[in-house]
């Protein structure tokens, strides 16, 4: 038998942001004796000191930029954030599983949005 959970609630999220809720969420395990912290909740807390470069603000200013753009929903606006890409082949790869393609004017449009924050 196979129990499934319903699905409330999807928000996408940078690297930045997510940290700042796992910091908040460390804190408030630390404090409480009774409860430890999980090897998965570990690991993800591990993985975004590590690759968390922007102040969470800064990334969602950064993500909101981007998603202004015609071709650039959240979701793939959350994940320029978090990759930076520096060139046009980078940027391609994000967008490489689209049904579209995008322009040089458009990927260059992206870019120099990207350098604002790298």
């Amino acid at each position: 038998m196979t129990i499934f959970k319903e699905k409330v609630d999807e928000e996408y999220l940078t690297v930045a942001e997510t940290k700042e809720i796992l910091e908040r969420l460390e804190v408030e395990r630390a404090t409480d004796d009774d409860r430890e912290m999980r090897y998965e909740l570990a690991r993800a807390i591990e993985h975004t000191n590590r690759f968390a470069e922007l102040d969470p603000d800064d990334a969602r200013e950064f993500a909101d930029k981007l998603a202004d753009l015609d071709k650039v929903d959240e979701k793939t606006a959350n994940k320029i954030v978090d990759i930076k890409p520096l060139d046009r082949d980078e940027l391609r790869a994000v967008f490489a599983q689209e049904r579209y393609s995008l322009s040089g004017d458009e990927l260059d449009e992206i870019l120099n949005i990207v350098n604002q924050y790298v």
